[in-house]
């Protein structure tokens, strides 16, 4: 795997990372234009297509776990809830959580505020235009390589974590309470997201806060980027966001679940995942499958589109504090399970994302190490 490393090399020429190399197309716009066909820059080549029909029998699903009685009012956890969490993660990355802790009626309030703000013309939103610097505003692209194949999404990142970082004034003012209510699903996605990795550590025999004090303790990083997908004349040609795998520590996807459209590999077949209403999507990012080395699995993922309804998701990034070198925990390795990647900040990984955009999980396998 270690061949891929020359094809992943970071290389930011000076002042790439202050604006995008071409104009701004903004996919909204495309769409509410009536193409009947889709623009070049769209196209992806046939190898990266989505399948017409599914690959995996449609009954097929991620791993959906209840999550009430986790934890007990003494502090002990449910071990079947556990071995469940636990066998989700090494075999799949991905799993499903129900009665989470986040009120059904905040999930709807946060995704429906979103959906109004998309809905404003694309006119009212360019003043929160982004740059490749940080990515916080409105922006309709990943990457910086100039004549890339883009993406068919719209999108808005924001920081809530660390509080520095959170700046109101980069926040939508529209709809009047988006802004609050953001705040208030930000502070109970970082409460679930601190139990899950409680669980992820006791899960490997270590102490319960091994993941979270590797994290930063309490000075961890959490950003949301809320994703927009509008209708699309040739969904059979597109990728509503090309595969990768996530860079952070963990995601928690808010989905439509009105609207098919994240897509999960499995044994080399894409599997679409059918949300259960108020359900959160649970991620594991590359961060914490470096610090497992490698015993959980962060899995390659995107997101197919459709001509006949839009799609709006939320995607929670829950991360290490961005100067601390992430690297196997030391309880995890031996001389017969060495470790697997070097040491490398979150600021020094997640470049790579920000300027080559997503590309499968060419990132985190360049950076195993050499046996």
């Amino acid at each position: 795997m270690n061949k891929n490393k020359k094809d992943v090399k970071i290389e930011i020429k000076k002042g790439s990372m202050d604006e995008w190399p071409e104009p701004i197309v903004r996919v909204q716009s495309l769409a509410e234009s009536n193409l009947s066909s889709l623009p070049e820059r769209y196209i992806k080549p046939a190898f990266q297509r989505p399948t017409t029909a599914e690959d995996a029998p449609a009954a097929t699903n991620i791993p959906i776990i209840d999550l009430e009685g986790l934890f007990s009012e003494n502090g002990s956890c449910d071990d079947v809830i556990m071995a469940r969490i636990s066998e989700a993660c090494r075999e799949w990355g991905f799993f499903q959580v129900l009665n989470h802790g986040v009120r059904p009626e905040l999930m709807d309030a946060a995704r429906e505020s979103w959906r109004e703000f998309f809905h404003l013309p694309v006119n009212a939103k360019e003043t929160y235009s982004n740059s490749p610097r940080t990515y916080e505003g409105y922006g309709s692209r990943l990457g910086v390589e100039k004549g890339a194949i883009l993406d068919w999404s719209d999108y808005y990142y924001l920081h809530l974590l660390p509080p520095p970082l959170k700046d109101f004034n980069k926040w939508p003012s529209f709809p009047p309470t988006i802004r609050e209510v953001i705040d208030e699903y930000g502070d109970e996605v970082v409460k679930l997201c601190g139990r899950i990795m409680r669980v992820l550590s006791s899960n490997l025999g270590l102490e319960e806060d091994k993941f979270q004090d590797a994290f930063g303790g309490e000075n961890i990083g959490a950003c949301l980027r809320v994703n927009y997908y509008p209708k699309c004349p040739r969904p059979e040609l597109a990728l509503g966001l090309s595969s990768h795998s996530d860079p952070g520590g963990m995601t928690i996807l808010l989905p439509d679940d009105q609207v098919y459209g994240l897509q999960v590999l499995k044994d080399d077949t894409w599997i679409t995942v059918k949300p259960h209403p108020h359900a959160f999507i649970v991620n594991i990012g590359d961060q914490i499958q470096i610090l497992s080395n490698s015993v959980y699995k962060s899995v390659e993922h995107r997101v197919i589109v459709n001509s006949e309804k839009e799609r709006v998701s939320l995607a929670f990034f829950y991360n290490p504090k961005s100067d601390i070198p992430i690297q196997p925990l030391q309880e995890l390795v031996s001389t017969h399970n060495p470790p697997l990647y070097p040491p490398m900040t979150f600021d020094q990984y997640r470049l790579f994302i920000r300027t080559q955009g997503p590309r499968g999980k060419s990132h985190v396998e360049s950076h195993i190490s050499p046996r």
